[in-house]
């Protein structure tokens, strides 16, 4: 019975230690660019994109479809920093573990 208890003494500072790296993540900002810095997004730890710039001289009504790739390109680009953020954050507490949805 002892080694119930610590197990679950583990389990619960585990626990505890994801949802903090979880909420740390929430405060991180990531930024994805294209077309040089043309286009930027920031997204949080958590995908929600907080802000997009873009640089006037890509704004050209003749080429909107550029200007949608561009938007598209630095989108995926975040994405990809955050789940490469996510992984190197979370990765360290889940190393090993088959947690589907967790994060």
């Amino acid at each position: 019975m002892k080694n119930m208890n610590q197990l679950m003494k583990q389990a619960k500072k585990m626990q505890e230690d994801l949802l903090k790296a979880q909420e740390a993540l929430a405060e991180r900002k990531i930024t994805g660019t294209a077309g040089g810095g043309a286009v930027s997004v920031v997204m949080n730890g958590h995908k929600h994109v907080e802000s997009v710039m873009i640089s006037p001289e890509v704004v050209t009504p003749d080429d909107v479809e550029m200007l949608q790739d561009l938007i598209l390109v630095a989108l995926q680009d975040a994405e990809q920093k955050v789940n490469e953020l996510t992984e190197s954050e979370m990765g360290k507490y889940t190393r090993g573990m088959n947690l589907p949805g967790l994060f």
